[in-house]
């Protein structure tokens, strides 16, 4: 039976080692609670870290670990303390972090800790291929194994994977900041589904794609060849019956069943006339914007003192890698600040801020939650942030308002909620005058509409709309009608290659036989490509023939002295006698005119050129960034059909525009080489729309091959140029 192969950082369990044995406990937390529909209750296995260093365990002990483990569901993933040092607290966590939190003066980049990252991720990967089968589907999450879907991809090319990002996605500003931004957005799209909180954080990784990796990107599908990626916004719920049911019964408790800090904060409210309970909960972390949020309750405190001794702030601060340098700066800066705000503001029966470090338990949390009047939760940015949904869904009275940050990513379904930018302290500071003064009938409405929303995409919907969403194959057989050209269909075209009595092979150049490069000068044919080509030239009645854009000079220089036909210029001059021929009389003076309106274009648009043929005009836009060139190709288009007569006509190439002169195109060349010659077998590849032509006009028997995964009207589909070489060798193998 086909299993959920669930890949994280972290089991969701913290094992303790005992004497003689090992202890489990459940973790909690979002990702332990949404995985669970995945993991439990059908075929399933999770991956990952154990939470126990190599150097806590002995050798002996670790295969019994991995037994119990596996009977729960689990498979470990060993780590030493090195490995955690440089992939967890090194890259993960001091570049990773930061800079995809914004925090670009935080980000270290180092090299030994991207190795580690690397290798580790490789790990991750290899203990997924030891335990996959057919049919199986894996999701991977976080920041922290980025590279992990390319390596399995790699090797496991049938096998469905998913990736989740958890936290934000930055800019391609703040991505490309990074020294290793290729191999990370490579190793994502190892994914057939990616997945981020947010419509922004997609954007962001679909704009650095497309301008660092130069891939095609059509709306939310990255295209990869013979495969297609899909991106989208699967926004991470909590359990809300949870916090619902919670709620509700500590609402009904008694007072003997109350615990202390529920009576403490009881207190504070019954002592102060129309006391208010401001609650703050956050991990002790830069991005939470802690700081922030103290000073804009100092500067409240300073502008309305009239609401002294009736409000307080309660700050609960979870602490997180207190071992590095950051955040016990961040700690240290925190303890001073609500010192000299409590010396400031303090009374002796009254102190402003209430401030605890440590973690707590879930009871003490929901008699936060349910005491506290406001929830204040201001990160500076925050990929999706489950607390303020928390706070909501414990709002079983209706009443209570939430102050939240538009940088979060919950911001994006909370919009009821009093919006702040978490940098402006004087709006936060007016926002707590908000909240307190909002009439109780407005803060039910509001809480009564985030909360059916909460309600209906739970943490648990959410896993299953990405199991879903991941499980369902894209619908592109009808746009893609091709087949690909796997291992069963190359049998069976090199037998027919091998048996047939005439042949005919037809090549693109650019993209089909060479990759492209941002300078068409540099993609020359390398000594192994020639040949090829000679190669195939000499095989027993073969004829060869390279129709390609490039112009005669270059098609001479490097196919001259072989015994091949070449097409120059999509068609407009042929050479398959010996001698160059011309379907048309050159005219210099529709390019004279043509040039300065493109020289206009390139001046506004860094990175683009113009090539000049004999019979045409292109204008490049390879090297220039993708999102302007969309817009600038519209506009060129658009003015271009305005002024252009019948007798030229635009071309759409591969990063490139062609205005040439006549009707003549490669789909009229093939037909005029064919001429009245009796083919038992057409081969013809090509990569771009000018290869179009050829597959329409060729005799339906022809084999035509597109390379790339694009719309086409060829029957098959090949990976790239690499693949190409492949093919044509094993036709004379």
């Amino acid at each position: 039976m086909a299993k959920n192969i669930i890949v994280s950082n972290r089991l969701p369990l913290q094992v303790t080692k005992l004497d003689n044995s090992f202890e489990f406990s459940p973790t909690s937390g979002g990702l332990a609670t949404g995985m669970n529909s995945v993991h439990q209750g059908q075929e399933s296995l999770w991956i990952g870290w154990p939470g126990i260093n190599d150097e806590q365990i002995d050798k002996k002990s670790w295969s019994p670990l991995k037994k119990s483990l596996k009977k729960e569901g689990f498979f470990p993933v060993s780590l030493n303390n090195k490995e955690i040092e440089n992939f967890y607290f090194g890259l993960s966590n001091k570049a990773l972090w930061p800079l995809f939190h914004y925090f670009i003066e935080f980000s270290v980049f180092n090299e030994n800790q991207w190795d580690s990252y690397y290798e580790v991720n490789k790990k991750f990967a290899e203990s997924v291929l030891t335990n996959i089968q057919k049919g199986d589907t894996v999701w991977i999450h976080d920041y922290q194994l980025m590279l992990c879907p390319k390596m399995i991809k790699d090797v496991r090319p049938d096998v469905t994977i998913g990736f989740f990002l958890h936290i934000p996605f930055p800019s391609f500003e703040i991505f490309r900041i990074f020294p290793w931004r290729e191999p990370l957005l490579e190793g994502i799209l190892g994914a057939d589904l990616i997945g981020f909180h947010t419509y922004d954080y997609e954007r962001h990784f679909l704009s650095s794609v497309k301008r660092i990796l130069k891939k095609e990107v059509s709306f939310n599908r990255v295209s990869l060849g013979n495969r297609e990626v899909v991106v989208n916004t699967f926004p991470m719920g909590i359990d809300y019956e949870k916090f619902k049911n919670a709620a509700s019964e500590h609402l009904a408790m008694k007072q003997a069943e109350k615990s202390d800090l529920k009576k403490q904060l009881e207190l504070h409210k019954k002592g102060a006339e129309k006391g208010k309970l401001i609650l703050s909960i956050d991990r002790l972390d830069y991005t939470k914007g802690v700081i922030n949020r103290i000073k804009a309750f100092e500067i409240f405190l300073t502008k309305y003192p009239e609401y002294l001794e009736r409000v307080r702030l309660v700050m609960l601060t979870v602490p997180s890698r207190s071992s590095v340098s950051d955040y016990k700066r961040l700690k240290k800066e925190t303890d001073e600040i609500v010192g000299r705000i409590n010396g400031k503001f303090a009374t002796v029966n009254w102190t402003p801020i209430w401030y605890y470090y440590r973690a707590m338990a879930f009871d003490d949390l929901i008699d936060l939650y349910m005491t506290s009047d406001i929830g204040m939760i201001t990160p500076v940015r925050d990929g999706m942030n489950l607390v303020a949904k928390e706070f909501v869904a414990t709002r079983v009275s209706g009443d209570g308002v939430l102050i939240l940050s538009e940088m979060a990513g919950a911001s994006k379904e909370l919009y009821e909620a009093i919006m702040v930018n978490p940098f402006d302290l004087n709006q936060m500071a007016e926002s707590i005058l908000t909240a307190i003064n909002m009439p109780v009938k407005e803060q039910k409405k509001r809480n009564l509409s985030m909360q059916k929303r909460l309600s209906r995409y739970s943490v648990e919907l959410w896993a299953k709309e990405f199991m879903k969403a991941l499980k369902s194959k894209p619908e592109i057989d009808e746009e893609y009608p091709a087949q690909i050209l796997d291992s069963k269909i190359k049998k069976s075209l090199i037998n027919k290659f091998k048996s047939s009595e005439r042949r005919m092979i037809f090549l693109d150049y650019d993209g089909t036989l060479v990759d492209f490069n941002d300078d068409p000068e540099l993609a020359q044919p390398d000594q192994e490509l020639l040949e090829l080509i000679k190669k195939l030239s000499k095989y027993p009645d073969t004829d060869i023939a390279v129709v390609s854009g490039r112009d005669q000079k270059f098609l001479d220089k490097w196919f001259g002295d072989l015994n091949v036909a070449l097409v120059a210029e999509h068609g407009y001059f042929m050479k398959f006698k010996k001698v160059w021929s011309s379907k048309g009389s050159h005219q210099k003076k529709w390019q004279n005119d043509i040039i300065p309106l493109l020289e206009t274009f390139s001046d506004r648009t860094p990175g683009t050129f113009i090539e000049e043929k004999r019979n045409s005009l292109v204008w490049h836009y390879r090297k220039t960034d993708p999102e302007l060139a969309a817009e600038r190709v519209v506009e060129l288009k658009t003015v271009l059909n305005s002024l252009l007569s019948d007798e030229l006509h635009i071309l759409d190439g591969d990063k490139a525009i062609e205005i040439a002169s006549g009707r003549f195109n490669k789909g009229t060349a093939v037909s005029e080489i064919i001429g009245d010659k009796e083919l038992d077998f057409i081969l013809c590849l090509g990569d771009d729309v000018t290869d179009e032509f050829m597959f329409n006009d060729l005799p339906t028997h022809a084999t035509t091959i597109k390379v790339g995964r694009k719309k086409t009207q060829a029957k098959y589909f090949i990976d790239n140029p690499t693949s190409v070489r492949a093919f044509l060798s094993s036709l004379m193998e």
